[in-house]
């Protein structure tokens, strides 16, 4: 059951992204080089009292494969039957939130903002480890607070390391560094050698040199791309490529486009119309950098269907 066992390290991993990593953008990193990719946060308690519209989000392509779902919440007592709910869907693993700095998640005393509660992390990790055979995983970032109230990812790992859980993926900034900031590679490196299983570093990584640089100061087993990947998937494929050859190389703008137009037409199969404005925010970020891309992007922000975006994209040379 436990599929991080057959990856080849290093591994690359899609880190879980609120609003971006639904499932056609899995799809579209599988197909660009990831080897493992994670849901969006879903909430406990919404699958616990099943909504409707957070059901409809545990839909995926088998063709995502090994595909973890994220939780996020603070009442273990509702894990098993929300786990029970996840493990109808065929999901390769199950993974709770012990870092998002969200000021939304963290008001509700969710996310990073867990790690203040020890004890309480380790009832949902525990529940979790004895809802499921699916591998359990965490993700965390190296702190949050200061002076004599900081609570470190060492103080988590000390809390949990007897229960089986199989992968960390650690964001290498602190709570209240945010997404500043250089991330902290002794501190990832201490939390390896702390874990018996495998670890994934993230943070600041949004080119190969800064995922090579990632893996040789921190001895991760692998990464996780997060704001990185923002309208570039083939990020995963160009940092094989450098890990591999030394060399990689940017997509043609034909390319792009594929893989774009793709994009779309997957959203739209699983979402209908709505599926072409949530993909606005990607089209803008697909295009950052060009010359001449704000103009382009402001079409880009009104288109409604598949048509349009074929228009517009090919007006842009």
């Amino acid at each position: 059951m436990n599929f991080w066992k057959n990856l080849e390290k290093p591994i690359l991993a899609l880190a879980p992204i609120a609003g971006v990593t639904d499932s056609p953008y899995r799809l579209i990193c599988r197909e660009s080089g990831a080897d493992v990719v994670y849901t969006e946060m879903i909430s406990i308690d919404a699958l616990y009292y099943n909504s409707k519209k957070t059901l409809q989000m545990l839909e995926f392509n088998k063709k995502e494969k090994p595909v973890v779902l994220q939780l996020f919440g603070k009442r273990p007592e509702l894990l098993p039957k929300a786990i029970k709910i996840v493990e109808e869907f065929g999901y390769s693993g199950i993974d709770l939130n012990f870092g998002c700095p969200a000021r939304k998640v963290v008001a509700h005393e969710g996310g990073v903002s867990l790690l203040k509660n020890l004890d309480l992390c380790r009832e949902l990790v525990q529940s979790a480890c004895e809802s499921t055979k699916l591998p359990v995983s965490v993700k965390t970032r190296i702190s949050i607070g200061k002076g004599k109230k900081m609570v470190t990812v060492f103080d988590f790992l000390e809390k949990i390391k007897d229960l089986p859980v199989k992968t960390l993926m650690l964001h290498g900034r602190s709570y209240e560094q945010a997404f500043s900031g250089e991330p902290n590679f002794a501190e990832i490196k201490k939390a390896k050698q702390m874990f018996s299983g495998i670890v994934l570093a993230n943070g600041g990584i949004n080119s190969p040199e800064d995922a090579k640089k990632m893996l040789e100061l921190t001895g991760a087993d692998g990464i996780g791309l997060a704001r990185g990947i923002f309208g570039r998937p083939w990020l995963f494929q160009q940092i094989k490529d450098y890990l591999e050859k030394g060399k990689y190389s940017e997509p043609s703008l034909s390319q792009m486009k594929k893989i774009i137009l793709r994009h779309a037409k997957l959203n739209e199969k699983m979402k209908g119309k709505h599926g072409i404005i949530e993909m606005r925010k990607h089209l803008c970020w697909y295009f950052r950098g060009f010359d001449g891309a704000a103009k382009f992007r402001e079409k880009f922000v009104r288109v409604e269907t598949i048509e349009e975006l074929k228009k517009t994209l090919k007006e842009f040379k």
